[in-house]
């Protein structure tokens, strides 16, 4: 799919196997999850615009780079902070925002609950974290946020998505790129992804 890139280093395609097990508790969730979303980051970041510049080592001057822009880190709460610190791992001087969505059980249609973003989005890289990528109507909303705060460029990162998420996000958004570790077979009749890991939110704090 356009714009969508699946990552399959081997470590990244071992821990979601372990992530998807049944019997994965949910502080090998929690460890496994952070670790993921560490490893994804190298590759959601790839395209990042650089600029030169120059720095005295303790021998003499060289030449180098720095990011053009400073990265603004997003995750969809809740099951987005399981991703949330490994990121921030490989990104430590990124600030945050939070976004707080619920899906309704029957219609599926995504609510704020909560909204917090730093200032002068249009400035910055933007990494919207949101792990299950369903229907796609949490990331939709989210992103048309980000957008009506000022944010240009956006990332979104999903550890898991469905291709009716995928379509979804594609309809409303059709260059945002998308990162993933899988792109799952279907959503079942209550927008479950299918094999999918269950509730990340759920397996993630143990609720």
């Amino acid at each position: 799919m356009k714009n969508v890139t699946v990552i399959h280093h081997p470590l990244v395609q071992h821990n979601l196997t372990r992530l998807r097990d049944a019997r994965t508790q949910p502080q090998e969730f929690r460890r496994l999850l952070s670790e993921i979303a560490g490893l994804m980051t190298y590759e959601a970041t790839r395209s990042l615009g650089v600029k030169k510049v120059s720095v005295r080592t303790p021998m003499e001057k060289s030449a180098g780079v720095q990011l053009e822009k400073e990265i603004v880190l997003v995750p969809v709460l809740r099951a987005g902070l399981g991703m949330l610190g490994g990121i921030l791992e490989m990104i430590p001087h990124a600030r945050v925002g939070f976004i707080g969505l619920k899906r309704e059980e029957t219609t599926l249609q995504a609510h704020f609950y909560h909204k917090s973003l730093p200032k002068n989005l249009s400035r910055c890289e933007v990494i919207l974290i949101d792990p299950m990528l369903a229907t796609g109507g949490s990331a939709v909303a989210a992103i048309d946020f980000l957008c009506e705060q000022g944010a240009k460029s956006i990332h979104l990162v999903s550890l898991v998505a469905a291709p009716e998420g995928i379509r979804r996000v594609r309809k409303s958004h059709p260059t945002l790129p998308i990162f993933t570790a899988a792109i799952d077979r279907q959503l079942n009749g209550v927008g479950y992804i299918l094999p999918g890991l269950g509730d990340a939110g759920d397996r993630l704090f143990g609720t």
